[in-house]
């Protein structure tokens, strides 16, 4: 009931902005801008300005075409501090400085995805990759803008839905199609803007994807659960059942395609734009549709399944204000009615629901003397449901409503941030009546300092404030997804942090190096460990807090080599690690162990050629109710080609990740041990746009 006033009152912000009152289609932009093969667009000025706060990757064009996958966190892989929680190939979050969940936000042009995928590590992202445009991942305290809950970073997915410009042609198009032989899945997509006159466009897209059990190099399952399925396989035979103990044999020595792990999705959106020189305003609607298996274990013995679907409508205005304090208004608005059943071997289960509202509004300011900023109010509400035998979350509702601000003064080689964010949030579940609200204060400060000629040291200290989520206060009941029974505490306090990171950050004449270290010291640090007792027949989980600490550093570099043949050798390298303990305490479940990568690519206005290796560690600093994850070496290579001279609009690639086949496994994962990363995988990938 309160979605529809506050729906109401968000369009009514964004139709009474002031009229844009000057003529002609946008065409430049300011230096917070972005390029695509449509024009100008522009982004968020805190993008630009993060330059000491921010720790800021971009992927767009050919890079974000080539490594696109069925799931947000399986594209994003591959980027420094970012892993992957790889539950199925349908279902993987991204995994961001060790965290996920609510500490790992996933937005949709600043706005949360709506979904139900930060309640289990089973449920996916409601994002169709296919619809990325540009993707930015913002680690640090400059996810202040965005959330208090993001302790780890967010991922901000820009999509071509509300149009930000207007095209110079009759008609946009953007196409991509890929096809992968471990999955042997296929995957298109396309979409069209169209101007109507000089100020206004029309946009609208489809895409489809579907996807076969994956092929893993290896087998299946991992050593110590193997050994313990032909434990049990034993007991079975032991006890006359030669079937069950044949079954648990042959699960135990399986090898290829790990069964049930298919997927497919489809998403359609439409959209539409008014923009000038004066602003833009814009809506679209969007619709998912996803269904995808989660894999079994054998000594479960169930092929469930999930089917979902979202509704979406998303609103963005922009009023450009003039030479005064502020440059630009900027409101956004979302609104998503999703909801997935869970199938138990073809039979409808549980069902979560989530129907949820997003709007923020910034003002940002011109530059004065050095001095630049934005500052904005934030609000979502969130009402969650779910209804079946594996409901271990009552019915609740969150409110948050948030006012944030940036600022950043520069001063010769001197630049000074900062960042203050304050929230409120509240959950309730009247089902049980509880009723809890929080105030949030958290703020960070930074300063960097030009050491030479594109070389700049930066430091920053911050301090956050966390709400408990509703699902680490109210949890209690059997989530069959991770096979234990979780139990929160409806008396937990906030979570609070000190944070600091340092980084240098080296660019000049095709030279490119960053480095940052960070660590944080967490009081009331929420986290879930094994109780050791039993509840419905599954391990007793419980939420609970304790002082922590993380730490680890990001590094990516990149060298020229040579030039020779018309081609340009390029070297590059990344790298990253996280740690995080439990004061007096054991390690933190699920982090993922130190991982480099290093690349050698040729590269021309037609051609481009690249290999690599992407080494990860061990990972036997584990909960002691996890299992040690071996490491494991990947060599991946592409090919990619562009047929049209003096042009990128159309790109052909093909690439062969996990060329030697071998065993991986993402310690992140809660199913690691018997869904393992993808084997060698031949992919072809078309990319079009005109």
């Amino acid at each position: 009931m309160r979605l529809l006033p506050v729906t109401s009152l968000t369009l009514a912000l964004l139709l009474s902005t002031p009229a844009f009152a000057q003529q002609g289609a946008a065409r430049s932009g300011s230096d917070d801008d972005f390029h695509t093969d449509q024009g100008i667009v522009v982004t968020a000025p805190y993008v630009r300005s993060l330059d000491i706060l921010g720790n800021v990757s971009v992927m767009q064009g050919e890079k974000l075409a080539q490594d696109i996958r069925g799931q947000i966190g399986d594209t994003l892989a591959s980027q420094p501090g970012v892993s992957s929680s790889s539950f199925s190939p349908g279902a993987s979050r991204p995994i961001l400085r060790g965290f996920s969940g609510e500490r790992a936000a996933v937005l949709v042009d600043g706005l949360g995805a709506i979904d139900a995928s930060s309640t289990s590590a089973d449920h996916a992202v409601s994002i169709d990759p296919l619809t990325a445009d540009r993707i930015e991942i913002l680690r640090g305290p400059s996810v202040l803008l965005f959330s208090s809950q993001a302790v780890g970073g967010a991922v901000n997915v820009f999509d071509r839905r509300i149009p930000r410009a207007i095209p110079e042609s009759p008609a946009h198009i953007d196409a991509l199609a890929s096809y992968g032989t471990a999955a042997q899945d296929k995957s298109i997509g396309a979409s069209i803007d169209v101007p109507l006159g000089q100020r206004f466009v029309v946009h609208a897209d489809g895409n489809y994807r579907d996807s076969n059990d994956v092929r893993v190099g290896g087998l299946i399952y991992a050593p110590a659960l193997r050994a313990h399925l032909l434990d049990l396989a034993a007991d079975a035979s032991a006890g006359g059942d030669a079937e069950e103990a044949a079954r648990l044999t042959d699960a135990a020595n399986s090898r290829g395609r790990v069964p049930n792990s298919q997927s497919t999705s489809k998403s359609a959106g439409v959209g539409a734009a008014f923009v000038d020189d004066g602003g833009s305003l814009g809506i679209s609607f969007g619709y998912l549709e996803d269904e995808y298996g989660i894999p079994p274990r054998a000594d479960i013995n169930e092929l469930p399944t999930i089917k979902a679907r979202q509704y979406r409508v998303d609103v963005r205005g922009e009023v450009n204000l003039g030479d005064g304090l502020f440059d630009k208004l900027r409101i956004r608005g979302a609104y998503a009615d999703y909801a997935h059943t869970e199938f138990d071997d073809g039979q409808p289960g549980t069902r979560f629901t989530n129907r949820g509202i997003e709007a923020r509004a910034e003002l940002a300011q011109n530059d004065r003397g050095g001095w630049r900023g934005a500052s904005g109010v934030q609000y979502s509400f969130r009402d969650f449901a779910a209804i079946g035998d594996e409901a271990f979350l009552p019915a609740n509702e969150t409110t948050r409503l948030a006012a944030f601000t940036l600022q950043e003064l520069e001063r010769g080689p001197v630049t000074l941030e900062g960042a203050l964010r304050f929230e409120n949030s509240k959950v309730a579940a009247n089902s049980i009546g509880f009723d809890r609200s929080f105030d949030s204060l958290s703020g960070a400060a930074g300063l960097s300092y030009q050491l030479a000629d594109g070389l700049k040291a930066s430091v920053s200290v911050s301090r956050s404030e966390r709400a408990p989520s509703a699902e680490e206060l109210l949890s209690d009941g059997p989530h069959v997804a991770t096979l234990t029974y979780e139990r929160g505490n409806p008396d937990f306090a906030k979570e609070t942090s000190w944070g600091g990171e340092a980084s240098l950050k080296f660019t000049r004449d095709g030279w490119s190096m960053g480095l940052t270290g960070y660590a944080s010291w967490f009081d009331n640090f929420i986290y879930e460990t094994d109780t050791g007792l039993i509840a419905d027949d599954l391990p007793l989980f419980e939420f609970r807090q304790n002082k922590a600490r993380v730490w680890g550093f990001e590094f990516q570099g990149t060298a020229p080599l040579a030039q020779a043949g018309g081609f340009n050798f390029v070297a590059d390298a990344t790298a990253d690690m996280t740690r995080a303990k439990i004061v007096d305490g054991p390690y933190v479940p699920r982090i993922p162990p130190l991982r480099i990568r290093g690349g050698l690519e040729a590269q021309s206005d037609r051609v481009d050629a690249r290999a690599e290796v992407e080494w990860t560690d061990d990972q036997t600093r584990i909960a002691p109710f996890e299992t040690a994850t071996k490491g494991f070496t990947l060599v991946n290579a592409s090919l990619t080609w562009r047929p049209l001279p003096d042009t990128k609009n159309l790109s052909l690639t093909l690439a062969a990740d996990n060329i030697f086949d071998v065993d991986a496994r993402r310690h992140a994962s809660f199913t690691k041990d018997y869904v393992p990363l993808a084997g060698r995988d031949i992919r072809i990938t078309a990319r079009a746009s005109f």
